[in-house]
């Protein structure tokens, strides 16, 4: 039996699956939707591989994915505008099943024929998906024989779909998902030096567990978007109307002193973009400083700061960078995360970027193929790098 390594759990190539044989994949198919089509199918073709390799072996394949957060059955959540577009990349038909579990599932995925592909409706909406129900998992293990979960967005729950599943079938990680995990372990147990990590976003309480991790690990750690203000906030330093988390400030406080310690240099924006309101059309300075004016709110890194961390990144043998440095929606206030991005983009070493509003900017700038690895999964990503175990991915079959 192989194996990947870091993974130390069985993987798609482990399983003898045979022609005939029903593979039950657990993939992530919640992508976003407009006018009753598929918007964005990036994480549809990410599944691709996995399922192509299943029909090659003569797999019936059922597939499971949730789509948004529905309270019940609501048909604006239903997944077959899903199956059209991935019946559409595939070149085949993709039956759709009219629920997640029942008498009719059952009829129709007995009726696949070797190749063929069954996908159930939205996992959400049945009321034990998230409460891991015992029954429902039993459900959807007795239409296969096989369980593989390629849906790394989804590992970190322990769902009937994800954890439950994979404790009463044979169970294995897909591609996918073991170029996630091995990927990210790679990233904190043995980067190439110099690791420079790029954190943004708003609130310091979603990334203080990380900042944490990484101030043992990193070699430089630079800070922006808004949870910076909490940073500045910490030392005394006015921040105007910007956004400030104001529970993130003694975080902020404690991981400036945590930094004193540690080899690793941790860096706040230097100068920035201010705006006297949240609008694209907002009265726009650049200041020399990091003191924000009453009546005036930060909304970007400035210019300096921008040379300064594109000269950490572009010197990484390692960057990992999650989180803008600003309001980059607004084009006003892009120009920060854009040099980022195209910092990261021309940096010679490993890139990795975690999923989100980082996987937004990239492919809002054109860059999302010029990284080496873009996760697919933004709170799984977060919480395996901070070190917590993933029960979809400890429940799957050891190695």
């Amino acid at each position: 039996m192989s194996a990947a390594v870091g993974l130390g759990k069985k993987t798609l190539r482990d399983l003898d699956v045979k022609p005939g044989d029903r593979v039950l994949v657990r993939v992530d198919f919640n992508v976003p939707l407009k006018d009753g089509a598929v918007a964005d199918d990036g994480r549809i073709r990410a599944a691709l591989p996995a399922i192509e390799h299943l029909r090659e072996r003569g797999a019936k394949i059922v597939l499971a994915s949730h789509l948004g957060r529905p309270k019940g059955a609501d048909p604006s959540t239903s997944l077959e505008p899903v199956a059209k577009r991935l019946g559409e990349l595939l070149g085949t038909h993709v039956f759709q099943a009219p629920e997640v579990v029942g008498p009719e599932v059952r009829r129709g995925a007995a009726r696949l024929e070797n190749g063929e592909i069954l996908l159930l409706e939205n996992t959400r909406w049945e009321p034990g998906e998230t409460k891991n129900d015992a029954q429902l998992a039993r459900d959807l293990a007795d239409l296969a024989d096989f369980f593989v979960i390629d849906a790394f967005g989804s590992v970190h729950r322990a769902h009937a779909s994800t954890a439950g599943v994979a404790e009463l079938l044979p169970a294995a990680a897909g591609p996918l998902l073991e170029r996630e995990v091995t990927t990210l372990r790679g990233l904190v147990e043995a980067p190439s030096r110099p690791l420079v990590v790029v954190l943004g976003g708003a609130k310091v309480s979603d990334k203080i567990a990380l900042i944490d991790r990484f101030l043992d690990i990193a070699d430089s750690l630079l800070i922006g978007g808004a949870m910076c203000f909490s940073f500045f906030r910490s030392r005394g330093i006015p921040t105007g109307d910007s956004l400030v988390e104001e529970a993130g400030i003694e975080l902020a406080r404690e991981a400036l002193a945590k930094a004193e310690s540690s080899s690793c240099e941790l860096l706040l924006p230097v100068d920035l973009v201010i705006a006297d309101r949240f609008a694209a059309d907002a009265e726009r300075r650049e200041i020399d400083a990091v003191d924000v004016p009453d009546g005036w709110m930060g909304l970007d890194i400035g210019p300096r700061t921008v040379e300064l961390y594109a000269e950490r990144v572009k010197s990484a043998g390692t960057v990992f960078w999650n989180g803008p440095m600003g309001a980059f929606e607004m084009e006003p206030f892009a120009a920060g995360t854009r040099a980022v991005a195209e910092a990261v983009a021309d940096a010679p070493g490993t890139t990795v970027v975690g999923g989100g509003d980082s996987a937004a900017a990239l492919s809002q700038f054109g860059l999302a193929d010029r990284v080496t690895h873009l996760s697919t999964g933004g709170g799984a990503a977060l919480e395996l790098l901070e070190g917590r175990e993933l029960p979809g991915v400890e429940a799957l079959d050891d190695a």
